[in-house]
């Protein structure tokens, strides 16, 4: 009977997956403003049932903690090495007890260790620079690969010094080199900004994207943390998207390993400029390539998922898995280009399909995480943008029906007593002038309080604005004219009141 009950529970979780899986959608639960200059990478990490957000940038890493309702708080900021970043590649982990965060120090050519405290805040316990025999120039992509006897932390770079090296992780997280290999013609590590590990039959594999190599590569990891080439895949002109190759992950389902890869063309770089090698590409869109592991480790491409009018896959710069069940993985692509979150579903048979999207309002630069509380899964975004400076929490659940609805947005403003009437009304033309800027938003009304309860509060001005859906709400809210509203107007505000609601469209 307990066999027959417990069977019935996990058919039953498998019939809600499927219900809701192909109709899951992101709600934004909070977001925060950053100490850093932008967000280049995130992490998170679980530590004594707390949860904690590590946001990096240029200059230094903002630690939040996360709730489980998705709000952040602030905990701690703490400076580079150089005072320099930006922090890419951050990766937490427990090696034999202690928790540590590993950052990549872009331009300040080093890999700092922190210790992670009870609280989520850090401490530099090693600085590890770069040498000639190192290819630590440059770093940007970390990753941990767990052995037997010893955990190990690889570094891919980018530009003059390209390769991969491999670190013995120390009990006291210091790193020891053990191996380092210089790019060449034969692999892909020129430009490594993703990695990922799956361990087969007790035989550990990773597999590197490179960036200007145009490809991605796989090596099987030894057990002292040495490592050689299987094999390399280039992309060509017909069936294969990886020029640019990005973000790099990967899932087991139904006994099947998979990679998947995503790409930020070069065709959205100054194809003039130095910084992209090869300038002889050739664009042909935008997909996300999905790969099977066969039994040697290689690489078989599998799968590709191309966009076009119903997805959101341009400047594809990060990968998370969301959640994984036994048939299904769902998967959310961070875009720099059409600054979306794309969620799609990955089957068993390794066929990957969209689910839905939502317009961030903000370009994605690998800042991008997946982090699960309980039952409830989050999303953490933030931009490159240098002039927004926040990070983001959004929720992934079931899509509401907003069929035939649109969405109205409440600004109830009291000003200062010392501010002029002239500064008022120049507020209020500001305010108004949103609509020609914004093109998300359908329409804007406003007056003056007209109330004689004596329960307004001191707020006087009420703006009502309208939106068609979500996207257009993402947008209006991280669009820089309306970022600079508040920047400008918020030294005479005294108080602020924010409401939304869906309502019937007319």
């Amino acid at each position: 009977m307990k066999y027959l009950a417990l069977l019935g529970i996990l058919l039953l979780s498998q019939i809600c997956w499927s219900q809701t899986s192909d109709d899951l959608m992101l709600f934004r639960q909070d977001f925060k403003g950053l100490s850093a200059n932008n967000t280049v990478t995130i992490t998170s990490y679980e530590k004594n049932d707390s949860h904690f957000v590590y946001v990096g940038g240029f200059k230094g890493i903002d630690v939040f903690s996360l709730n489980k309702d998705g709000q952040l708080t602030a905990v701690s900021k703490h400076e580079m090495y150089k005072i320099e970043g930006p922090a890419r590649g951050m990766v937490a982990d427990n090696i034999n007890g202690t928790d540590f965060l590993f950052v990549a120090n872009k331009h300040g050519d080093a890999i700092e260790t922190f210790r992670i405290l009870e609280n989520g805040s850090l401490k530099q316990v090693s600085l590890t620079l770069d040498t000639e025999e190192t290819y630590l120039g440059t770093a940007i992509t970390l990753q941990v690969v767990h052995m037997k006897q010893a955990s190990y932390l690889f570094v891919g770079g980018l530009e003059e010094t390209p390769g991969l090296s491999s670190f013995k992780i120390e009990d006291d997280g210091k790193l020891t080199h053990v191996q380092s290999m210089a790019d060449n013609e034969d692999i892909h590590t020129d430009g490594i900004i993703g990695m990922y590990t799956h361990k087969i039959k007790k035989k550990t594999y990773l597999y590197t994207g490179g960036f200007q190599d145009n490809g991605i590569s796989s090596f099987r990891v030894e057990e002292d943390g040495s490592f050689k080439n299987i094999n390399s895949i280039s992309d060509n002109t017909t069936d294969r998207y990886l020029t640019g190759a990005y973000p790099v992950t990967g899932v087991e389902l139904g006994g099947n390993n998979y990679v998947i890869v995503g790409h930020r063309h070069h065709k959205y770089y100054k194809r003039g400029g130095n910084f992209i090698k090869r300038k002889d590409f050739v664009y042909h869109g935008d997909a996300v390539s999905v790969f099977k592991v066969n039994r040697k480790g290689a690489l078989v491409p599998h799968f590709v998922l191309k966009d076009d009018e119903n997805t959101k896959l341009s400047g594809q710069t990060r990968i998370e898995i969301v959640s994984v069940n036994n048939n299904e993985a769902i998967l959310a692509v961070g875009t720099r280009d059409d600054a979306s979150i794309q969620l799609c579903k990955l089957d068993a048979a390794g066929t990957l399909s969209p689910v839905n999207y939502l317009e961030t309002g903000f370009s994605i630069y690998y800042g991008l995480r997946s982090h699960r509380i309980g039952e409830e899964n989050f999303l953490i975004a933030g931009s490159n943008q240098f002039d927004l400076r926040k990070v983001v929490a959004y929720k992934v659940a079931p899509k509401i029906n907003r069929d035939g609805k649109i969405l109205r947005h409440i600004v109830n403003l009291r000003y200062k007593d010392q501010a002029s009437e002239e500064e008022v009304d120049n507020a209020v033309k500001m305010f108004l002038d949103l609509k020609d800027e914004i093109p998300g938003i359908s329409d804007i009304e406003w007056g003056v309080n007209d109330s004689t309860e004596g329960a307004s509060k001191g707020f006087t001005h009420s703006f009502v604005l309208t939106f068609e859906d979500e996207h257009a709400r993402e947008v209006y809210l991280f669009h820089k004219a309306h970022l600079d509203l508040v920047s400008q107007i918020g030294p005479i505000i005294a108080d602020v009141l924010v409401m939304d609601y869906w309502t019937k469209a007319p």
